[in-house]
């Protein structure tokens, strides 16, 4: 059955990352997002029992097309996630789901989708710069791992985006306690990447590698625990662990704005940040962004932005469908 066949059927949105599923519907191309729920990747062993258990719990028992954004590469028909459990077909997903159309995209590939759209309270400024017209676009954000992605015109104009693996590229110290940091770490990594330092799990690293080069014991803290410590000042080693994780995201972000000349600005998102409040402003990321020796004039006119929008990714999901509806 053609999905145009199914104009007033709402189509199901998705964002997968490691530890929460996030769902919701939405009617049609320039129609609000709805029904939003998010629920925890660990209760359902893969993609269609949890997308069957949000249907049902929407009281929304058909729908015909979905874009689900997942935080994994998408390489040919089986997916196998990096940071949680789930392995599963797409096509055995689809069927699963009684859907005429099923589109997966990398979670930052709908996040670059979702960033021409972003405006006004959407978007926090920190630092300097402009965005030049029509320039691309870069996107990088830790969670549960590090995301990144970028956007780009194409010679007919419109953006394209550009998924990839970003994340994983092997981490650059700047300084030589990051070296320190990083011969620590290599103790436990054979290969560390961005990610091992500047997500989640990153902030973990960090405040243990920080306590093993302070003499002193690591307690068994979760992300949140450092997180939480870190902006009280109450304990040293993760207030450094913070403000070590803003500077490398800083010095990471503008490798990228580097390698795309990105002069239409980077976005950060990622659950990481979006829990940090005012104290992001005020850490070291943007003067890390901007210490690139002979460019750091070229890095101080390039702006960077904290995603502050609901559910970014689920914006692009809606705008990856409406594009690929107007394409037949």
């Amino acid at each position: 059955m053609n999905p145009q066949h199914h104009p007033n059927m709402p189509r199901l949105l998705g964002d997968i990352g490691g530890t929460n599923a996030r769902f919701a519907l939405v009617l049609g191309d320039q129609q609000p997002i709805t029904h939003e729920l998010t629920l925890p990747t660990g209760q359902y062993p893969d993609l269609a029992a949890a997308a069957q258990a949000y249907l049902q719990q929407v009281g929304q028992p058909k729908v015909a097309q979905a874009c689900i954004a997942i935080a994994n590469p998408i390489d040919g028909d089986v997916l196998k996630m990096t940071n949680n459990d789930w392995q599963f077909s797409i096509e055995a997903t689809r069927l699963a789901l009684g859907l005429d159309n099923l589109l997966m995209l990398n979670d930052w590939e709908a996040m670059a989708m979702a960033a021409p759209a972003l405006n006004g309270r959407d978007l926090e400024q920190i630092g300097s710069g402009e965005p030049v017209h029509g320039a691309p676009k870069g996107l990088i954000g830790p969670g549960t791992g590090l995301g990144v992605s970028s956007l780009v015109r194409s010679r007919s104009g419109e953006w394209v985006p550009i998924a990839g693996e970003g994340g994983h590229v092997s981490l650059s110290p700047t300084s030589e306690r990051e070296a320190d940091i990083l011969r620590v770490l290599w103790q436990t990594y054979p290969h560390v990447s961005a990610e091992r330092v500047i997500s989640g799990m990153g902030l973990e690293n960090l405040y243990r590698a920080i306590c093993l080069l302070n003499g002193t014991e690591p307690e068994a803290l979760t992300a949140a625990q450092v997180s939480e410590r870190g902006l009280a000042a109450t304990d040293v080693a993760c207030e450094e662990a913070l403000e070590r994780l803003c500077c490398l995201l800083g010095h990471t972000a503008a490798n990228l704005a580097l390698t795309l000349g990105a002069r239409g600005g980077i976005y950060i998102g990622g659950g990481v940040i979006g829990r940090l409040g005012d104290y992001f402003a005020r850490s070291g990321f943007r003067a890390a962004f901007e210490a690139k020796g002979r460019f750091a004039s070229y890095m101080q006119r390039i702006p960077t932005y904290v995603i502050r929008a609901e559910q970014p990714a689920l914006i692009g999901c809606a705008m990856a469908l409406g594009m690929q509806t107007a394409r037949r």
